[in-house]
Protein backbone atom coordinates (compact mmCIF):
# COMPACT_ATOMS: atom_id res chain seq x y z
CA UNK A 1 0.00 0.00 0.00
CA UNK A 2 3.22 2.49 0.82
CA UNK A 3 4.76 1.81 -2.42
CA UNK A 4 1.02 2.51 -4.09
CA UNK A 5 0.59 5.82 -2.71
CA UNK A 6 4.12 6.47 -2.99
CA UNK A 7 3.79 6.42 -6.85
CA UNK A 8 0.71 7.92 -6.92
CA UNK A 9 1.45 11.51 -5.44
CA UNK A 10 4.08 11.99 -8.36
CA UNK A 11 1.92 10.97 -10.91
CA UNK A 12 -0.55 13.23 -9.53
CA UNK A 13 1.11 16.05 -9.58
CA UNK A 14 2.65 15.63 -12.86
CA UNK A 15 -1.43 15.33 -13.79
CA UNK A 16 -1.96 18.72 -11.92
CA UNK A 17 0.88 20.92 -13.65
CA UNK A 18 0.09 19.27 -16.98
CA UNK A 19 -3.86 20.40 -16.44
CA UNK A 20 -3.02 24.14 -15.34
CA UNK A 21 -2.12 24.54 -19.40
CA UNK A 22 -6.01 24.05 -19.76
CA UNK A 23 -7.24 25.62 -16.80
CA UNK A 24 -4.99 29.17 -16.90
CA UNK A 25 -5.82 30.20 -20.04
CA UNK A 26 -9.43 30.39 -19.35
CA UNK A 27 -9.22 32.18 -16.41
CA UNK A 28 -7.23 34.67 -17.40
CA UNK A 29 -9.46 35.58 -20.06
CA UNK A 30 -12.61 36.06 -17.67
CA UNK A 31 -13.91 39.51 -16.56
CA UNK A 32 -15.61 40.36 -14.13
CA UNK A 33 -18.61 43.33 -13.94
CA UNK A 34 -18.42 43.59 -10.55
CA UNK A 35 -15.02 44.60 -10.38
CA UNK A 36 -14.85 48.33 -10.55
CA UNK A 37 -11.13 49.66 -10.39
CA UNK A 38 -10.19 49.10 -14.05
CA UNK A 39 -12.75 51.41 -15.34
CA UNK A 40 -12.48 54.12 -12.61
CA UNK A 41 -8.50 55.04 -12.39
CA UNK A 42 -5.83 53.95 -14.68
CA UNK A 43 -3.78 51.23 -14.13
CA UNK A 44 -0.03 51.26 -14.35
CA UNK A 45 1.64 47.83 -14.79
CA UNK A 46 4.98 49.22 -16.42
CA UNK A 47 7.19 48.60 -13.19
CA UNK A 48 9.30 45.94 -12.68
CA UNK A 49 7.70 42.99 -10.96
CA UNK A 50 9.80 42.83 -8.00
CA UNK A 51 10.27 46.64 -7.06
CA UNK A 52 10.19 47.42 -3.76
CA UNK A 53 8.74 51.19 -4.43
CA UNK A 54 8.10 53.06 -7.22
CA UNK A 55 9.80 56.59 -7.54
CA UNK A 56 8.63 59.65 -9.28
CA UNK A 57 9.04 63.57 -9.51
CA UNK A 58 6.85 65.94 -9.80
CA UNK A 59 8.03 69.48 -11.14
CA UNK A 60 6.50 72.98 -10.54
CA UNK A 61 7.85 75.85 -12.06
CA UNK A 62 8.44 79.19 -10.53
CA UNK A 63 8.97 82.54 -12.09
CA UNK A 64 7.25 84.41 -14.82
CA UNK A 65 8.08 86.79 -17.70
CA UNK A 66 7.82 90.92 -17.20
CA UNK A 67 8.66 93.96 -18.93
CA UNK A 68 12.61 94.92 -19.64
CA UNK A 69 14.28 97.65 -21.44
CA UNK A 70 16.50 96.70 -23.85
CA UNK A 71 19.85 97.24 -22.64
CA UNK A 72 18.15 95.19 -19.19
CA UNK A 73 20.83 93.03 -17.69
CA UNK A 74 18.34 91.62 -15.13
CA UNK A 75 16.07 89.22 -17.31
CA UNK A 76 13.98 87.25 -14.81
CA UNK A 77 14.56 83.89 -15.07
CA UNK A 78 12.50 80.71 -14.54
CA UNK A 79 13.24 77.90 -11.82
CA UNK A 80 11.96 74.01 -11.23
CA UNK A 81 11.31 72.71 -8.26
CA UNK A 82 11.35 68.94 -7.95
CA UNK A 83 9.81 66.70 -5.48
CA UNK A 84 10.69 63.18 -5.15
CA UNK A 85 7.55 60.65 -4.61
CA UNK A 86 7.71 56.89 -3.60
CA UNK A 87 4.77 54.61 -3.50
CA UNK A 88 5.86 51.24 -1.43
CA UNK A 89 4.78 47.93 -3.19
CA UNK A 90 3.29 45.12 -1.45
CA UNK A 91 2.67 41.16 -2.60
CA UNK A 92 -0.65 39.80 -1.74
CA UNK A 93 -1.56 36.18 -2.75
CA UNK A 94 -3.93 33.74 -3.02
CA UNK A 95 -4.38 29.69 -4.76
CA UNK A 96 -6.33 26.96 -4.83
CA UNK A 97 -5.62 22.84 -4.11
CA UNK A 98 -6.41 19.61 -4.74
CA UNK A 99 -6.57 16.49 -2.58
CA UNK A 100 -5.09 13.19 -4.40
CA UNK A 101 -8.27 11.16 -4.16
CA UNK A 102 -9.61 14.65 -6.29
CA UNK A 103 -6.87 13.82 -9.34
CA UNK A 104 -7.12 10.39 -9.26
CA UNK A 105 -10.77 10.32 -9.68
CA UNK A 106 -9.70 13.06 -12.60
CA UNK A 107 -7.48 10.84 -13.88
CA UNK A 108 -9.79 7.71 -13.66
CA UNK A 109 -12.50 9.06 -15.48
CA UNK A 110 -9.95 10.79 -18.13
CA UNK A 111 -11.64 14.26 -17.42
CA UNK A 112 -10.18 18.01 -17.22
CA UNK A 113 -9.80 19.22 -14.23
CA UNK A 114 -12.43 22.29 -14.09
CA UNK A 115 -11.80 26.22 -14.10
CA UNK A 116 -13.76 26.40 -10.74
CA UNK A 117 -11.02 26.94 -8.72
CA UNK A 118 -8.84 28.63 -10.31
CA UNK A 119 -11.17 31.22 -11.46
CA UNK A 120 -11.79 31.77 -7.87
CA UNK A 121 -8.92 32.32 -7.06
CA UNK A 122 -8.22 35.33 -10.07
CA UNK A 123 -11.82 36.60 -8.41
CA UNK A 124 -10.95 37.04 -5.13
CA UNK A 125 -7.22 38.76 -6.23
CA UNK A 126 -9.27 41.25 -7.93
CA UNK A 127 -11.73 41.96 -5.50
CA UNK A 128 -8.52 42.18 -2.82
CA UNK A 129 -7.16 44.56 -5.50
CA UNK A 130 -10.53 46.47 -5.91
CA UNK A 131 -10.45 47.29 -1.87
CA UNK A 132 -7.64 49.24 -1.93
CA UNK A 133 -8.05 50.80 -4.83
CA UNK A 134 -11.33 52.30 -3.70
CA UNK A 135 -10.86 52.04 0.51
CA UNK A 136 -6.93 51.32 0.68
CA UNK A 137 -5.25 49.62 3.59
CA UNK A 138 -4.07 51.22 6.64
CA UNK A 139 -1.69 48.57 7.42
CA UNK A 140 0.19 49.30 4.16
CA UNK A 141 0.02 53.00 4.86
CA UNK A 142 -2.28 53.20 1.64
CA UNK A 143 -5.42 55.62 0.61
CA UNK A 144 -8.44 54.70 -1.37
CA UNK A 145 -10.33 57.06 -4.46
CA UNK A 146 -12.95 57.36 -2.05
CA UNK A 147 -11.43 58.51 1.12
CA UNK A 148 -8.06 59.97 0.36
CA UNK A 149 -6.75 62.19 3.00
CA UNK A 150 -5.59 65.11 1.02
CA UNK A 151 -8.43 65.40 -1.15
CA UNK A 152 -11.00 68.36 -0.17
CA UNK A 153 -14.03 67.71 1.44
CA UNK A 154 -16.99 69.65 1.05
CA UNK A 155 -20.72 69.68 2.28
CA UNK A 156 -23.81 69.83 0.23
CA UNK A 157 -25.47 72.85 0.15
CA UNK A 158 -28.56 72.69 2.73
CA UNK A 159 -31.28 73.94 -0.09
CA UNK A 160 -33.21 70.82 -0.41
CA UNK A 161 -37.03 71.12 1.20
CA UNK A 162 -36.83 71.93 5.12
CA UNK A 163 -32.94 72.60 4.69
CA UNK A 164 -32.39 69.49 3.70
CA UNK A 165 -29.30 68.93 1.90
CA UNK A 166 -30.33 65.47 0.19
CA UNK A 167 -30.61 64.94 -3.23
CA UNK A 168 -34.09 62.99 -2.60
CA UNK A 169 -35.25 66.86 -1.10
CA UNK A 170 -34.18 68.88 -4.19
CA UNK A 171 -35.01 70.52 -7.33
CA UNK A 172 -33.01 69.39 -10.61
CA UNK A 173 -31.72 73.10 -10.47
CA UNK A 174 -30.21 72.26 -6.98
CA UNK A 175 -28.87 69.11 -7.65
CA UNK A 176 -27.27 70.63 -10.78
CA UNK A 177 -25.87 73.47 -8.43
CA UNK A 178 -24.19 70.58 -6.36
CA UNK A 179 -22.92 68.84 -9.31
CA UNK A 180 -21.59 72.13 -11.11
CA UNK A 181 -20.12 73.81 -7.86
CA UNK A 182 -17.90 70.67 -7.58
CA UNK A 183 -16.66 70.28 -11.01
CA UNK A 184 -15.51 74.68 -11.07
CA UNK A 185 -14.31 74.04 -7.45
CA UNK A 186 -11.98 71.75 -9.03
CA UNK A 187 -11.15 74.04 -11.45
CA UNK A 188 -11.19 76.99 -9.90
CA UNK A 189 -8.95 75.52 -6.98
CA UNK A 190 -6.38 74.10 -9.51
CA UNK A 191 -6.21 77.79 -10.80
CA UNK A 192 -7.90 76.52 -13.80
CA UNK A 193 -5.90 73.97 -14.81
CA UNK A 194 -7.69 70.93 -14.14
CA UNK A 195 -11.21 69.65 -15.06
CA UNK A 196 -12.84 67.34 -13.44
CA UNK A 197 -14.19 64.56 -16.24
CA UNK A 198 -16.00 62.09 -13.80
CA UNK A 199 -18.71 61.57 -11.12
CA UNK A 200 -19.31 59.05 -8.92
CA UNK A 201 -22.28 58.27 -7.14
CA UNK A 202 -23.98 55.97 -4.72
CA UNK A 203 -26.41 54.09 -6.34
CA UNK A 204 -29.17 55.08 -4.62
CA UNK A 205 -28.26 58.89 -5.49
CA UNK A 206 -27.42 57.53 -9.41
CA UNK A 207 -31.24 55.81 -9.41
CA UNK A 208 -32.89 58.72 -7.93
CA UNK A 209 -31.65 60.61 -11.04
CA UNK A 210 -31.45 58.15 -13.52
CA UNK A 211 -35.30 57.69 -13.20
CA UNK A 212 -36.99 60.86 -11.95
CA UNK A 213 -38.05 62.82 -14.98
CA UNK A 214 -37.65 66.10 -15.64
CA UNK A 215 -41.87 66.83 -15.78
CA UNK A 216 -44.24 64.77 -16.56
CA UNK A 217 -44.11 65.53 -20.34
CA UNK A 218 -40.41 65.15 -21.24
CA UNK A 219 -38.97 61.96 -21.49
CA UNK A 220 -35.81 63.22 -20.18
CA UNK A 221 -34.49 62.23 -17.13
CA UNK A 222 -32.50 64.29 -14.82
CA UNK A 223 -29.38 62.26 -15.10
CA UNK A 224 -29.51 63.09 -18.91
CA UNK A 225 -30.18 66.65 -18.09
CA UNK A 226 -27.51 66.73 -15.70
CA UNK A 227 -24.84 64.91 -18.28
CA UNK A 228 -25.79 67.93 -21.14
CA UNK A 229 -25.73 70.97 -18.59
CA UNK A 230 -22.79 70.77 -16.27
CA UNK A 231 -19.97 73.11 -16.69
CA UNK A 232 -17.42 70.15 -18.22
CA UNK A 233 -19.57 69.32 -21.06
CA UNK A 234 -20.67 72.92 -22.03
CA UNK A 235 -16.46 73.66 -21.60
CA UNK A 236 -15.29 70.99 -23.79
CA UNK A 237 -18.61 69.12 -25.35
CA UNK A 238 -17.52 66.41 -24.15
CA UNK A 239 -19.88 64.16 -22.10
CA UNK A 240 -19.09 63.87 -18.52
CA UNK A 241 -18.98 60.37 -16.93
CA UNK A 242 -20.91 59.95 -14.43
CA UNK A 243 -20.78 56.06 -12.43
CA UNK A 244 -22.56 54.54 -9.38
CA UNK A 245 -20.37 52.88 -6.59
CA UNK A 246 -21.61 51.00 -3.71
CA UNK A 247 -20.60 51.68 -0.48
CA UNK A 248 -20.69 55.35 -1.07
CA UNK A 249 -23.86 55.65 0.65
CA UNK A 250 -21.80 56.15 4.05
CA UNK A 251 -18.34 57.04 2.81
CA UNK A 252 -18.74 60.71 3.90
CA UNK A 253 -18.60 62.29 6.74
CA UNK A 254 -20.74 60.76 9.99
CA UNK A 255 -21.41 58.08 7.69
CA UNK A 256 -23.56 60.33 5.22
CA UNK A 257 -23.39 60.04 1.36
CA UNK A 258 -20.48 60.90 -0.62
CA UNK A 259 -20.14 62.13 -4.00
CA UNK A 260 -16.37 61.82 -5.67
CA UNK A 261 -15.74 63.82 -8.51
CA UNK A 262 -12.38 63.65 -10.14
CA UNK A 263 -10.06 63.41 -13.70
CA UNK A 264 -9.12 60.22 -14.59
CA UNK A 265 -5.75 60.88 -16.22
CA UNK A 266 -2.87 58.99 -15.07
CA UNK A 267 -1.04 62.07 -14.30
CA UNK A 268 -3.60 63.12 -11.60
CA UNK A 269 -3.91 59.57 -10.33
CA UNK A 270 -3.22 55.42 -11.02
CA UNK A 271 -2.51 52.28 -9.44
CA UNK A 272 0.45 50.59 -9.41
CA UNK A 273 0.37 46.60 -10.28
CA UNK A 274 3.93 45.73 -11.43
CA UNK A 275 2.99 42.28 -11.16
CA UNK A 276 -0.94 41.54 -12.08
CA UNK A 277 -1.82 38.19 -10.62
CA UNK A 278 -0.91 35.01 -11.57
CA UNK A 279 -0.43 31.37 -10.88
CA UNK A 280 2.99 29.74 -9.97
CA UNK A 281 4.03 25.84 -10.46
CA UNK A 282 1.90 23.32 -8.65
CA UNK A 283 3.68 21.43 -5.59
CA UNK A 284 3.49 19.11 -3.35
CA UNK A 285 2.14 20.57 0.52
CA UNK A 286 1.18 17.23 2.06
CA UNK A 287 1.48 13.14 1.28
CA UNK A 288 -1.95 13.67 -0.69
CA UNK A 289 -2.33 17.77 -0.79
CA UNK A 290 -1.41 19.42 -3.83
CA UNK A 291 -1.26 23.22 -4.12
CA UNK A 292 -0.66 26.09 -6.96
CA UNK A 293 0.09 29.45 -5.21
CA UNK A 294 -1.25 32.54 -7.41
CA UNK A 295 0.66 35.96 -6.52
CA UNK A 296 0.36 39.54 -7.59
CA UNK A 297 2.46 42.68 -6.46
CA UNK A 298 0.04 46.22 -5.45
CA UNK A 299 1.65 50.03 -4.99
CA UNK A 300 -1.86 51.04 -4.07
CA UNK A 301 -3.47 53.80 -5.63
CA UNK A 302 -1.57 57.20 -5.76
CA UNK A 303 -3.07 60.54 -6.66
CA UNK A 304 -0.53 62.95 -7.46
CA UNK A 305 -2.95 65.63 -7.75
CA UNK A 306 -5.38 65.97 -5.54
CA UNK A 307 -6.61 69.17 -6.38
CA UNK A 308 -8.10 67.82 -9.31
CA UNK A 309 -10.39 65.83 -7.46
CA UNK A 310 -13.18 66.44 -4.72
CA UNK A 311 -15.63 64.59 -2.08
CA UNK A 312 -19.15 66.37 -1.87
CA UNK A 313 -20.73 64.98 1.32
CA UNK A 314 -24.19 64.79 2.49
CA UNK A 315 -26.21 64.47 -0.71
Amino acid sequence: MTRTLLADAPRALAFLVSQQAFIEPTVYRARYPAIRYPRLVPVDTAAPEWVPTVTYFSVDRVGQATWVHGAAADVPKVELTRRQHETAVAMAGIGYGYDLEELGKAQLLGMNLDADKADAARLASEEFIDQVALFGDPAKGFSGLLNHPGVTVGSAAATGANGSTAWAQKTPEQILADVNGQLIGIFTGSNTVEMADTLLLPYEQMLGIGLRRLDGISPLTLLDWIRRHNVYTLETGQELTVYGVRALETAGTGGTARLVAYRRDPSVLKLWLPMPFRFFPAWQTGPWRFEVPGAFRLGGLDIRRPAACRYLDGI
